[in-house]
């Protein structure tokens, strides 16, 4: 059996989350000393190198994130860094483990981030529900400020940055980047037009690196042990490890931290029970509302960036959720539909009004008990048009689910 290979939870239960000094014993801070001593690109060069893929859930290269902004207009009086701790993709609940329990290792990475990139003004965009992670992540940035580790000239260089926290309240929306900008400038979170990309024109105009918490917490790691070290984990499409959550009917629901490259069949059996008792297997949920379903066939596939969309399915920020046989599939999409239905913005037609239409057309199926006979055809089809005419990913979103179960799950609709 495989064992859980934790680096970016390497502190989990070992050190007082609350504790400054607990951090620094346990090695804390020692990658941002060393990354400050380096120049900038080769900060970044290390990053690239290393393959790290955002864990956010759309796998975009860490390293090119940070050259695209290191790059963007070097005459720049201002760059700024943005985490991404707004998680409110449902299933997902990993960057609240990293918050709550190593606030500080966030923090660290934030700082190696912002000096890669030359931002001087870093923030930490949260879900206001997370009330112990804001709590402890205000106390891990008033005690780095104490000890010199934010500030004015870190560790004696001439680098200079500091973090501040802004809250989200409540939008699903904002979780998507350019959404999110809007917010912190004080805005109505509705979605930017792009291009201009935040790498390029973000957070008040000026190039803006965006990253989720543990894509951050993970880039010290990467900088103490080197690009070689993390490669030698995961595949090669998918190196290092990843934060699974996972839930629904199985024996042992919560986070494991593991190698890239384990199997949805390992995942599930070995590390969390299995399946409750007298439940099978129906299906899987892999990536939140915005991810995919698989049936059993896909137990036995690599879990990677790449190999899951070879099977027509996404690793999205890694929550798990298992579907025993007694689930209605139908049931878990309109649940799934309404849901974005309520967080659509509205701003266009396209996602307003077919999020509507993609609702009419499944609670046909569940309040009737059947549908006609090419409904799921007819909704894929209004998915597709919302995916290429609405402004953000949201609007793009149901199509994912909706290809997934028109491959694995047609005879249910």
């Amino acid at each position: 059996m495989a064992e859980e290979r934790r680096i970016t939870l390497i502190n989990y239960g070992k050190i007082d989350p609350e504790s400054i000094s607990d951090y620094i014993s346990a090695g804390g801070y020692k990658a941002a000393e060393k990354a400050l001593s380096c120049k900038p690109f080769d900060i970044i060069e290390e990053m690239s190198k290393s393959s790290l893929r955002g864990r956010g859930g759309a796998g975009f290269s860490t390293g090119l994130k940070k050259k695209f902004t290191s790059e963007a207009c070097t005459l720049c009086e201002q760059k700024y860094l943005v985490c991404n701790a707004d998680e409110g993709e449902p299933g997902t609940f990993k960057d609240r483990i990293i918050m709550e329990n190593d606030p500080h290792r966030l923090i660290e990475g934030m700082i190696i981030a912002a000096y890669a990139i030359g931002a001087s003004k870093a923030y930490i965009y949260i879900r206001g529900e997370y009330y112990k992670s804001i709590k402890r992540l205000g106390k891990a940035i008033h005690d780095a400020r104490q000890e010199g580790f934010l500030g004015s000239n870190i560790f004696g260089s001439s680098f200079s940055t500091d973090i501040e926290i802004r809250l989200g309240a409540g939008s699903y929306l904002c979780g998507e980047e350019l959404t999110m900008l809007e917010s912190l400038e004080g805005k109505r979170g509705y979605p930017r037009i792009k291009p201009p990309f935040p790498a390029g024109k973000g957070l008040h105009g000026f190039p803006t690196l965006i990253n989720n918490v543990e894509t951050l917490a993970t880039v010290p790691v990467v900088i103490e042990k080197g690009a070689d070290w993390y490669t030698g984990m995961g595949t090669e499409d998918s190196p290092g490890t990843k934060i699974f959550t996972i839930s629904g009917d199985i024996k042992k629901p919560g986070f494991y931290e593991l190698e890239l490259g384990l199997t949805l069949r390992e995942l599930i059996y070995d590390f969390a029970g299995g399946m409750k008792e007298g439940v099978d297997l129906k299906a899987v949920l892999i990536g939140g509302a915005a991810g995919t379903f698989v049936d059993e066939t896909v137990l036995d596939t690599p879990m990677g960036f790449d190999t899951l969309k070879e099977k027509g399915a996404v690793l999205g920020s890694g929550a798990v959720m298992v579907l025993g046989h007694n689930k209605s599939i139908p049931g878990m999409t309109q649940s799934i539909l309404e849901f974005f239905e309520h967080e659509s913005c509205g701003k266009c037609v396209p996602c307003r009004v077919g999020m509507t239409q993609l609702v009419r057309l499944i609670s046909s199926v569940n309040e009737n008990g059947t549908g006609h006979k090419n409904i799921l055809d007819e909704m894929l089809t209004e998915a597709e048009f919302m995916a290429k005419t609405s402004l953000c990913p949201l609007g793009q979103s149901p199509v994912l689910p909706l290809k997934s179960l028109k491959r694995y799950f047609a005879g249910h609709f």
